[in-house]
């Protein structure tokens, strides 16, 4: 072998090998510190800090961090279970006891600090028609259609929930009862105004609202009740 073939060794692995020791050093004090910080919280001596001792505390530490973690773990699922419970199925708003809650909520802020609010009542026109005649996935669209027009036509504060099939509730915070009105016939001309693209062709649609307020003096259902009985009404005088 020629001697200018010879080729330098490397001293990579052994300064690898250095770096992974000085890395459990580190691991090593950063631990010990941890120990000592809790054997002090404890109210334990260092001098009674034997191997063992550490050893059960390094142990203890452990488990306590990692029950921390399972902690949040299921903290964040709660959460999420939560979320599900309160909307609805099929569309992005609340389901029925979320809005019903929520309502409650709002009727107690008005009656203890006066502001009104307004509740607007609607479904869809002969809704059992699309179904019938287009198939359920035109009716699933057009509810679809119909509650993206709604939240894209409404405040961040206020709250939309499906009550049922095709009806949906909207609660207006600080609103009273011409704003009420006039937010629910702005929706029904907005609706009307957007028919439904599907499969090829465009559904009309339209809407019967109702829309009261309160400041307080209902409780939930009796609200409901009232702007149900205000979108009959309307749809009543439309027949």
């Amino acid at each position: 072998m020629k001697i200018g073939d010879t080729k330098p060794v490397s001293n990579t692995g052994s300064a690898t090998a250095r770096e992974r020791e000085k890395a459990r050093g580190a691991a090593a004090a950063a631990g010990g510190r941890m120990v000592s910080d809790t054997a002090s919280i404890m109210g334990i001596p260092e001098a009674e800090i034997t191997p063992a001792v550490r050893d059960a505390l390094m142990a203890l530490m452990g488990e306590v961090d990692r029950l921390r973690r399972d902690m949040t773990v299921m903290q964040d699922r709660l959460r999420a279970a939560e979320k599900l419970a309160d909307h609805d199925p099929l569309l992005p708003v609340l389901n029925r006891r979320a809005f019903v809650r929520e309502l409650s909520r709002v009727i107690a802020f008005g009656r203890r600090y006066g502001e009104p609010a307004g509740l607007v009542y609607f479904d869809i026109d002969n809704f059992k028609q699309v179904n019938d005649v287009h198939g359920h996935l035109a009716g699933d669209a057009a509810l679809h259609h119909l509650t993206k027009l709604v939240l894209d036509n409404i405040r961040e504060t206020d709250i939309v929930g499906r009550l049922g099939g095709d009806e949906i509730g909207v609660i207006l915070v600080r609103a009273d009862e011409a704003m009420a009105k006039a937010k629910a016939a702005g929706l029904a001309k907005l609706v009307a105004s957007r028919p439904l693209p599907f499969e090829g062709k465009e559904l009309p649609l339209t809407i019967s609202v109702g829309a009261v307020s309160f400041t307080g003096e209902d409780e939930a259902d009796q609200a409901l009740a009232r702007a149900d009985k205000a979108m009959y009404e309307a749809k009543r005088r439309e027949e």
